[in-house]
């Protein structure tokens, strides 16, 4: 993994002096990409910034890397997995002079211009200057998994792995996108196929699409834009179900063997599902003494998943760092700033927390650990989200098809009333008459939409949690080998080989324990464990006075979007058997963006701000089941006769709807219901009674309240005198 940024003249001057603190800023704010190396260069009317992390050939991978005649001028972020293969079909009189996989784009461009990045596997974002043609080519692997941003005017482009970046060029603009935010379905969590085009949150500020090379001419600015891949849609009919499986099985283990290859050392994410165990399964056999790293959470232990990663790595006798995430483990307001400035996106929740914990862990636990391999995107790809949507193959069809209408009638809302009232006498074929779609294959669809949502959030926030700790994530199942196989099963077959990853279980069940290829499918926090995901963001947003909700509310444009009132008294709310609903996570999204439009218009060092201390970690030996019960449950014991005192701004306010209103300084911290035990409690409170004469004169239990009492605690709300 590295660190590309750049400037270049599009008006046909050369890039002055003035160009060298710029790029000297660039390399300062992408050095958490590439801590082990920096180069600059300026020449002509371009610029370039570089930081490297090695994890291949460390030491002989510098760049900028020159082709030999000195016309052609790379620096690039990823891998080449196939570099050798590549460079095998050379011309005889190339030779390549460093040990860098990626060298040999220079010339596989020579050779075939915009074509060159037709045969390369990998992932890889690429910035090359085309010195005698006077050109910039920029390009992205096809699922957009390494990064790379840009915003331009009639005068030059400036270019950045990381949108904050960008901010270091005083012409590039610091507003959050409130408007195409807002747009974007999978923010709000709404049943649509994806956007067409990625949102990159910030105005000014584009990215280079996945699969596409844009060719920029330096003198005038006239960019053309090449796909190179597109997912194929003809359905492979000639193929046999047994033969696909096999097939599938061949391309993985390549892939994890390449993904697996490095000269440095690599870790693994285990969630204890099929994706990442036969990841590991696969990996082992490459990777000498591999170390894997867990999610010990009160959700994943309620959904199985750190047990099975326990279970695994005994049998496979790896081993496993099971790190604790306890319901005292919340992020301070300027932690989670930090989360979130690093991510760039409003869509930073527990997962994105979770692994962005997981990465700091794992590098200050193993220091030369430089590349982490993840079972990431399996599941949009292999049917894995079927089940979530149906009990069989005909009702997830049925299922797509709501979602598709959804996202046809927000593009024809003429047509929504028809619709309305949850029965329409129109045929779905009206709607694709109206976009001129007749016969849409909707699992097709669905694949496409899946492929936008992987670069939007997937591979963005993958590469960002890992960036933050100077590591590299490789993502085995998307290699497009794999993924272009599943896109062609035709659809006769699709319930045989895409009903719940079928195709990938069956693929792996002689490479992989059965008890954990047939494993049901769990998500990495949702499902049983919700709640615990979900109290620890209500608890992040009320803490030190609700910091954040206040900061974001006061950032630049959340006046104009925002409902202060609505927004903290939903907060208010939370707490009272409702924390597991998704309008917790959704809250913490509107949340967010408030905090990206703040750091955009005054944007923070990274290395300045605070990350907190790294995760505890399960002692080696213990079982992560049988032992850690404790870890998860608020076991604070309470002394009866200790004098209960409330806050001193803290109120009791009756509503006219019967509900009963917890207020703090004249803010609403909870809504109790009439009669309930909480607020028998809180009635009598005076500052004066013990906790056990607090109790009998409620006439209520300590532990039918002894959840909501913590809470109460933990807020400072009340306390206990002295």
């Amino acid at each position: 993994m590295c660190g590309l940024a750049g400037i270049a003249r599009l008006d046909g001057q050369e890039l002055g002096p003035e160009g060298d603190a710029l790029l000297s800023e660039f390399a300062d704010i992408l050095h958490h990409r590439g801590p082990d190396e920096r180069e600059l260069l300026r020449n002509g009317p371009v610029g370039l910034a570089f930081t490297r992390l090695s994890l291949v050939n460390p030491e002989d991978g510098t760049q900028p890397l020159v082709s030999d005649d000195g016309n052609l001028i790379l620096i690039a972020n990823g891998e080449v997995y196939n570099h050798k293969e590549l460079a095998s079909g050379l011309p005889s009189d190339v030779r390549l002079r460093t040990g860098s996989d990626c060298e040999v784009l220079l010339y596989l461009y020579r050779k075939h211009g915009l074509d060159f990045l037709r045969d390369v596997r990998g992932m890889f974002a690429i910035i090359l200057w085309d010195r005698a043609r006077g050109q910039l080519i920029l390009a992205r692997d096809r699922f957009g998994v390494k990064p790379l941003y840009y915003h331009r005017n009639d005068e030059r482009i400036v270019l950045s792995s990381e949108i904050k970046g960008l901010f270091a060029d005083p012409a590039t603009p610091r507003r959050f996108a409130w408007e195409q935010a807002l747009a974007v379905p999978a923010l709000a969590a709404a049943p649509r196929f994806g956007a067409p085009e990625m949102c990159t949150w910030f105005e000014g500020v584009e990215s280079v699409p996945a699969a596409t090379i844009l060719r920029v001419d330096l003198h005038g600015g006239r960019t053309t834009q090449h796909r190179y891949w597109e997912l194929p849609t003809d359905a492979d009919e000639s193929t046999h179900a047994e033969a696909f499986i096999a097939r599938y099985g061949d391309l993985l283990e390549e892939s994890v063997r390449e993904c697996a290859t490095a000269d440095t050392e690599l870790g693994l994410f285990l969630s204890g599902g099929v994706d990442s165990a036969t990841v590991l399964a696969l990996a082992r056999t490459h990777v000498e003494g591999i170390h894997t790293f867990t999610a010990l959470s009160g959700g994943t232990r309620a959904n199985g998943d750190a047990e099975y990663s326990d279970w695994l790595t005994r049998e496979l006798g790896v081993h496993n760092h099971q790190v604790i995430f306890g319901p005292a483990d919340v992020p301070t307001a300027e932690e989670w700033l930090r989360l979130v400035w690093i991510a760039e996106t409003p869509m930073a929740g527990p997962e994105v927390y979770y692994k962005h914990e997981l990465h700091r862990f794992a590098r200050q636990e193993r220091p030369e650990l430089r590349g982490m391999l993840l079972g990431a995107a399996s599941d949009e790809f292999n049917g894995g989200y079927s089940p979530n949507t149906g009990s069989d193959w005909d009702s997830f069809l049925a299922g797509l098809g709501e979602m598709n209408r959804n996202t046809l009638l927000d593009r024809h809302p003429e047509f929504r009333h028809w619709w309305g009232n949850g029965e329409s006498f129109l045929s779905d074929a009206a709607l694709d008459t109206v976009r001129g779609a007749h016969g849409r294959d909707l699992y097709h669809a669905y694949v496409q939409s899946e492929y936008r949502k992987v670069q939007q959030y997937n591979v963005w926030h993958e590469d960002r949690t890992a960036a933050g700790s100077g590591i590299e994530a490789r993502v085995p199942f998307l290699d497009h080998r794999l993924v272009e196989l599943t896109s062609v099963i035709p659809s006769h077959l699709r319930p045989r080989l895409l009903w719940d990853k079928r195709i990938l279980r069956d693929a792996v069940k002689s490479r992989v324990p059965h008890r954990v290829a047939e494993r049901p499918k769990v998500a990495f926090f949702y499902g049983s464990g919700t709640g615990h995901a979900y109290q620890m963001l209500v608890r992040l947003m009320r803490g030190n006075k609700q910091e954040l909700v206040e900061r974001a509310l006061a950032a630049p444009g959340a006046d104009s979007y925002l409902d202060g009132r609505a927004i903290r008294q939903r907060l208010a709310e939370f707490g009272n058997g409702d924390t597991d609903v998704p309008s917790v996570e959704l809250l913490m999204r509107v949340v967010n963006m408030g905090l990206l439009a703040e750091m955009a218009a005054q944007p923070p060092q990274l290395d300045r701000m605070t990350a907190g201390p790294v995760r505890c970690v399960l002692q080696a030996g213990r079982h992560p089941v049988a032992d850690t019960e404790g870890l998860f449950t608020q076991a604070r014991d309470y002394d009866l006769a200790r004098i209960l005192v409330p806050a001193k701004g803290l109120l009791l306010l009756s509503g006219t709807d019967g509900d009963w209103y917890l207020a703090n300084d004249g803010q609403i911290e909870f809504v109790l219901e009439e009669d309930s035990a909480i607020l028998r409690l809180l009635r009598c409170i005076d500052g004066e009674s013990t906790l056990d004469s607090v109790l009998t004169e409620s006439g209520v239990a300590l532990e039918s309240i002894r959840a909501q009492l913590d809470e109460l605690v933990d807020q400072r709300l009340i306390a206990f005198a002295e």
